[in-house]
């Protein structure tokens, strides 16, 4: 967690604290002289701490409530500037908050303008941080910080006074179902030396309120005064109860529990010396809002030194990435190692194991190459090697599709051109090789089958007789390598056979109508 410089600036002094593990140390002041600046500019050289908030509680700061027409997106930003612009041409310390919308009419934009007045109250102090080189991160209002303050404490009244007590004296803000709309700062002491009375100043700021219609006759307006446990006796006193005005207590030690500032015993006495400041610092540690007023070129610092901030954060993440990956990596090698000894080890007991079992084996007949060789001469042979039960596979199912065709006998042999031609320089007497595509080998040799069938129809219809045999042929010629050439029809009608036979009820009885088909099949 970083620590940071809180300084907490009012008309006449600043007060410069540190905040660091959630604790509020400090408190050492600086008049606002040229004296004090140089103090203050030794004091900022010699404990430089990052980044610096500035916390004005000033009474030249000035609140006007104003509507705008309602527009979004840039063109709502540059009326809003130009608005600020005309509204507070003498200081760059502008602030403006849309608040919402009016309830009738064109419904515009209800805002809320402030600034800081007197510039010169604070300028002097952000131009030694400029010079020093010190990030600004931000110039806060304790006016504008009362308000997430209130919602903190879920002081949700609708008409709300919140006062407090501070170093520069009595801050009084009013609330609106919790949007700030008007605040003014008091001294504690009038110029007779007197305290000031907060019951007569609360009726004060009532009186002004209803006068500008910020609150209506018959409404109740809650007041909340924040003070020490040890003033709220004597403050008490002084605030009564009235037909428009209720006034409730918050000691500054319970709100200060409340919003998380760590009070040891000489903090606690701190804590009522100098008011609410540890209050309001310690908050605005915690919450670190933007900015409210505009800083314009004194905040590259800041922005300069949050680059910086993210890009070690981006190199510490890629670090821990980096190391992270190395780290896995380092481990798979690790365990690919253990992993390849392990491989290692079996592959010696395997070794070991098949040189034992070798060691007990007959001498081999052969080398292990033959071996290999044989076994694909094998699987050639029982995939290629021909066999009738393709071609005889066909005509069943062609028989299955033609039942009124009787299968009489089949002829199969295998088609190797010149199978039973001697070869030169061989005697007559022996017998001739047998061709190596009888096996398959390179490839399947063309196979021939010879198929001679019978038709059984009624006698003397031979036109039947065709035509069955035709269907049964074109069955077999579906098969793409397969080739079917009719041998013998059951008819033959061609002019240079004589045609003979017999007629009448004897002509079934000699015998039924046969053909022959010749399939040759190449792969």
């Amino acid at each position: 967690m970083f620590s940071k410089h809180l300084f907490y600036l009012t008309s006449d002094q600043l007060r410069a604290y540190q905040w660091h593990g959630g604790r509020l140390s400090g408190g050492v002041a600086f008049a606002n002289t040229r004296a004090g600046i140089d103090d203050f500019m030794d004091y900022v050289d010699s404990h430089r701490a990052s980044p610096v908030y500035i916390l004005a509680d000033l009474i030249e700061e000035d609140f006007q409530r104003l509507t705008m027409p309602h527009v979004s997106g840039l063109a709502a930003r540059k009326l809003q500037q130009r608005r600020l612009a005309q509204q507070y041409r003498e200081t760059p310390f502008r602030h403006h908050e849309v608040q919402g919308r009016e309830p009738a009419g064109r419904r515009d934009d209800v805002v809320l303008l402030s600034a800081l007045t007197n510039p010169s109250s604070v300028q002097p102090w952000v131009e030694a941080l400029e010079q020093l080189h010190v990030p600004l991160a931000g110039l806060y209002s304790t006016t504008l910080l009362s308000e997430a303050l209130a919602q903190r404490l879920k002081l949700r009244d609708e008409h709300l006074l919140l006062v407090t007590q501070q170093s520069a004296g009595w801050r009084q803000s009013y609330f609106q179902r919790g949007m700030l709309k008007f605040s003014r700062l008091t001294p504690a002491i009038d110029r007779d030396g007197n305290p000031i009375n907060i019951g007569g100043e609360t009726a004060k700021t009532q009186q002004f309120l209803t006068s500008q219609r910020l609150i209506g006759r018959g409404n109740v307006l809650q007041t909340v005064v924040i003070a020490p446990a040890a003033d709220t006796e004597a403050l008490d006193q002084q605030c009564e109860d009235g037909a428009e005005t209720e006034f409730r207590f918050l000691t500054l030690e319970s709100v200060a529990a409340r919003v998380g500032l760590k009070t040891a015993d000489d903090e606690a006495a701190q804590l009522a010396a100098h008011m609410a400041e540890p209050l309001m610092l310690a908050f605005l540690a915690r919450s670190k809002p933007d900015s409210h007023y505009t800083l314009g070129a004194w905040q590259r610092y800041f922005k300069l030194w949050r680059l910086r901030v993210n890009l070690y954060g981006v190199s510490a993440a890629l670090a821990i990435v980096g190391a992270g990956v190395t780290g896995y990596n380092l481990w798979q090698l690790a365990q690919a190692e253990s992993d390849s000894t392990q491989l290692k080890r079996e592959a010696a007991q395997f070794d070991q194991r098949y040189r034992a079992l070798m060691a007990e084996m007959p001498p081999r007949v052969t080398t292990t190459a033959n071996m290999r060789a044989a076994v694909n001469v094998e699987r050639m042979l029982a995939t290629q090697s021909a066999t009738p039960l393709g071609m005889a596979t066909l005509v069943s199912r062609a028989l299955e599709a033609a039942p009124q065709v009787r299968l009489v006998q089949m002829d199969w042999k295998v088609g190797v051109p010149a199978a039973n031609a001697p070869a030169p320089g061989q005697e007559d007497n022996q017998a001739a090789p047998i061709s190596s595509l009888v096996a398959g080998i390179p490839a399947r040799a063309p196979q021939v089958l010879l198929v001679e069938a019978e038709i059984l129809t009624p006698p003397d219809d031979y036109r039947a007789a065709v035509d069955s045999m035709n269907q049964f042929a074109q069955a077999l010629a579906r098969h793409p390598h397969l080739t079917v050439e009719i041998e013998k029809p059951p008819v033959d009608t061609r002019s240079s056979v004589k045609l003979a036979g017999k007629a009448g009820p004897q002509a079934g009885e000699t015998g039924r109508a046969k053909f022959t088909l010749n399939l040759v099949w190449k792969p």
